[in-house]
């Protein structure tokens, strides 16, 4: 091996939107990684400035086509704190539904089409489908149901129009919603199927010492509610997290780099929320779990594909609860008046915890705005597990080794396009 080498890939597949990333040597021990997010920014605080609060459910939306939801429920939990607004019970229950159906949609697209094939020896989700065309379409069916669920709720399955600040727009009656019994039995047994199926690869050994971060609700598996928590010690409102958590930018990403003030990188997500809540899942997942072995503490991103896989389970048994006892609301919304004040919501995207802030006027218009995705809080930790898995993985070829590194990648199943809403931008004149 040459005393100094570099690994790169210009352009990474299989994640949503465009990056790169770059690993340098020095003899046997990393130099510099560098994940490079270079997908324009967009700006999206920039837009909600001076709209109406009512519009921010749709405007946000836009950030993300596969997990439009996270960015609608955290937009109305911090709206609503500030407008004093108190849902319906059934409601709240329909936004949790909502939230299952776009875990179950963006869940089965990454473990079947996007981080599968890292494990099975595939450039891609169609090669695999030649020789596993049975489990793609598990998959694919999966993903449908999902979409189907998003669409019957919010009116379309990509960027829904029918989440609002208190409430919906419109519910659907009971007999709307029984007949996605079948499908959602269906999919709880294809997600099982899931398990079963992930639970045979092979991940390399690859323990890591994270600080996990998610929400906690005292009796649910959290979507939409609880205080933000850690494994060493965090326990905040979500009221707190500008108190706790900071935003940087760095040279090579369009992106901003989230850190912990005290402690540095941290990781959201999967992992996270399945180590901090697992006692909160139904008794059939957490049996599911240790029928093959997957019982908390996870350290190992690579098994990151066998949660994400127990999460495709408990959404669909979670919907199935709600649509079995659901009786529609006696009004689908609370109506809110405009007021000025602050307020802050998060909640669980599928790629990890999602903070909102909005400062609103008196009129109702958005003073100022700040988003916070999972991607961008996560790159830290990206890089610091290219680093560790780099050096471990020195001596290999550096096709395993571009291999190696572009899976550890996917394990956090990035959504770049979610992560460069902002810019920070200094302009100096002369």
């Amino acid at each position: 091996m040459s005393a100094r080498r570099t690994i790169k890939v210009d352009t990474m597949a299989r994640v949503e939107g465009e990056g790169a990333f770059q690993v340098r040597f020095a003899g046997k021990r990393v130099s510099q990684v560098r994940l490079k997010i270079f997908e324009p920014p967009r700006f999206f605080e920039a837009f909600l400035r001076g709209r109406d609060f009512e519009e921010v459910p749709d405007i946000v939306a836009r950030i993300c086509g596969i997990c439009p939801i996270a960015y609608q429920m955290s937009a109305v939990h911090a709206l609503e704190q500030i407008l004093a607004v108190q849902i319906d019970p059934a409601v709240r229950e329909l936004r949790r539904l909502i939230y299952c159906g776009e875990w179950i949609e963006s869940h089965a697209l990454h473990v079947y089409l996007l981080h599968a094939p890292d494990f099975l020896g595939y450039p891609d989700g169609l090669a695999m489908a030649r020789d596993h065309a049975e489990e793609v379409q598990k998959g694919l069916e999966l993903k449908k149901i999902g979409n189907q669920l998003v669409a019957l709720l919010g009116g379309r399955e990509i960027h829904p129009i029918s989440v609002c600040v208190g409430g919906f727009y419109r519910v659907p009656s009971r007999a709307e919603l029984e007949p996605m019994l079948e499908p959602l039995r269906r999919a709880r047994q294809l997600a099982i199927d899931t398990v079963e199926w992930v639970s045979t690869f092979r991940a390399p050994f690859f323990e890591q010492d994270y600080e996990f971060v998610a929400l906690a609700h005292p009796h649910e598996y959290p979507f939409n509610e609880g205080r933000l928590v850690s494994n060493r010690g965090l326990d905040i409102a979500v009221g707190d997290y500008e108190q706790h958590f900071v935003e940087q930018q760095v040279a090579h990403s369009t992106a901003l780099h989230s850190r912990l003030r005290a402690r540095g990188s941290y990781l959201v997500g999967p992992l996270a929320r399945y180590n901090l809540n697992f006692d909160r899942l139904p008794r059939s997942v957490q049996e599911l779990a240790r029928a093959h072995r997957l019982e908390p503490p996870i350290r190992n991103p690579f098994l990151s594909i066998a949660v994400r896989a127990l999460e495709l389970v408990f959404a669909c048994e979670e919907a199935l609860r709600i649509v079995e006892r659901y009786h529609p609301p006696a009004q689908p919304r609370v109506q809110a008046k405009p007021r000025a004040g602050v307020g802050h919501g998060c909640s669980e995207a599928p790629r990890g915890s999602l903070y909102h802030r909005y400062e609103i006027d008196d009129a109702g218009l958005i003073v100022s705005a700040r988003i916070v995705p999972p991607t961008s809080q996560n790159q830290k930790r990206i890089e610091e597990d290219l680093r560790e898995l780099a050096e471990m993985l020195v001596d290999e070829s550096a096709e395993e080794l571009t291999l190696r590194c572009e899976q550890a990648i996917r394990n956090y199943d990035p959504c770049i396009s979610c992560s460069t809403h902002f810019l920070k931008v200094t302009v100096e004149r002369t």
